[in-house]
This record gives structure tokens, C-alpha cells and sequence, in this order.
């Protein structure tokens, strides 16, 4: 059951960010761009993450794959395989990105780690 909630909490992420967000910023600008930032991402991060929607045992996996994979589906079928095949560069940089970004957070919890050993050490 849990997966569903975060299947569901992401969905529904993702859903507010692509539907509302772009119609605020249409018809207020910038400040309409801020407003469904602060508004959406502040409200679903409460649902998901404070109320537990959103499981987050083992792999950390966070709104932002909702958003994106709502982004993704949406322009995919309102305008084709084109546009899936358009994002295949981006996608390629996100992953690209996760990957040293994990491999980062690792290397800095493996030195987090061994900096608190000797300072145990040293006392």
C-alpha cells in the first residue's frame, strides 16, 4: 500500500505542477509563477513528505520524478512521439546528473564518516 500512496502523491504532484503552474504564470507572470511555485510545491511537499504520503524508505525519490515523468506523459501524448523523442537528450543529462550526484552525496557521507571516526579517536 505504500507504493500506491507514492505513486499517487507523485501523481498528483505532478499533476497540480503541470495544469496549474503554467495557467498562474499565463495570467499573472512572474509573480503568478512564484505564487503556483510557492503555493503547489509548498502544499503537495506537506502532503507528501509531512503526512507521509510519499514513501521514502531505502532510495530517496522525491516530487520532482512525478513533476517531470507527468511532464513527460503529458507532451508525449498531446503531441506525439516527437516530443518523447525531443527529450531523449534532456532525460540522458538528468540521469548523467543523478548518477554523479549520487555517487557525490556517497563519497561525502564515506568522509562525513571516517572525519567522525577520528575525531572519536582522537578523544
Amino acid at each position: 500500500m505504500k507504493h500506491v500512496g507514492t505513486v499517487l502523491g507523485a501523481t498528483i504532484a505532478g499533476l497540480y505542477a503541470m495544469i496549474v503552474w503554467g495557467e498562474l504564470a499565463d495570467s499573472y507572470g512572474i509573480l503568478g509563477g512564484w505564487a503556483a511555485g510557492l503555493i503547489i510545491i509548498s502544499l503537495m511537499w506537506t502532503l507528501n513528505h509531512y503526512a507521509g504520503l510519499i514513501n521514502n524508505d531505502g532510495a530517496f525519490v522525491d516530487m520532482a520524478v512525478g513533476i517531470g515523468t507527468a511532464g513527460f506523459v503529458r507532451d508525449t501524448i498531446l503531441n506525439g512521439g516527437g516530443a518523447a523523442a525531443s527529450s531523449i537528450p534532456t532525460l540522458i543529462v538528468v540521469i548523467i546528473g543523478g548518477i554523479i550526484g549520487g555517487v557525490m552525496a556517497y563519497k561525502l557521507e564515506v568522509h562525513l564518516a571516517e572525519k567522525e571516526a577520528k575525531a572519536e579517536e582522537a578523544a
